[in-house]
């Protein structure tokens, strides 16, 4: 069976490379990874296939389950929360486009790009994400004032994720 680390590894640098698509093929097990409007990631013992991937159909729809029973349990809750967060989420959500470590400072010693409330413009530095001891700019798509930091400093983030909220 393959080690999550190493899993994790992998990913990171398909991911820092853009790579679409990716076979790996041992006598332990099969890997196929495929991004874009869909990513699969399929990992398969190679004497027992079909349990494996029985295990994972069985896994999607208990992931969709959990979320719908939430809502059911208490709607009137969280009805007025997210009438109440509607207002805040107008803008344009900057996502992490690698997984790696979130930094809002070039160095521990230097003040941060932005804190909350800055005018930024379309391709300013907001931070830096490190990812295999690469250091990597996430710049500003548009500009407009910094509503929202989403990550603290120095911690890990996932492709994805979201990390800024700017007010155009």
């Amino acid at each position: 069976m393959m080690d999550p680390r190493d899993l994790k590894r992998i990913l990171e640098a398909l991911t820092e490379a853009d790579v679409r698509e990716f076979n790996l093929k041992t006598s332990e097990y099969e890997l196929a990874i495929k991004r874009g409007a869909e990513t699969v990631v399929v990992s398969t013992p190679v004497a027992a296939p079909a349990p494996v991937q029985a295990a994972a159909v069985q896994t999607a729809p208990v992931a969709q389950a959990q979320p719908a029973t939430a809502p059911a349990q208490a709607p009137a809750a969280q009805a007025p929360a997210a009438e109440a967060a509607a207002p805040e989420v107008k803008g344009v959500t900057v996502k992490a486009p690698i997984v790696g470590t979130f930094y809002t400072a070039p160095s521990p010693d230097s003040p941060p790009y932005v804190q909350v409330g800055d005018r930024v413009e379309a391709g300013q530095v907001l931070c830096i994400i490190e990812a295999m001891k690469l250091m990597n700019e996430i710049e500003a798509e548009t500009a407009g004032v910094i509503r929202k930091i989403f990550v603290s400093n120095a911690s890990p983030v996932e492709y994805g994720q979201d990390l800024f909220l700017i007010e155009p």
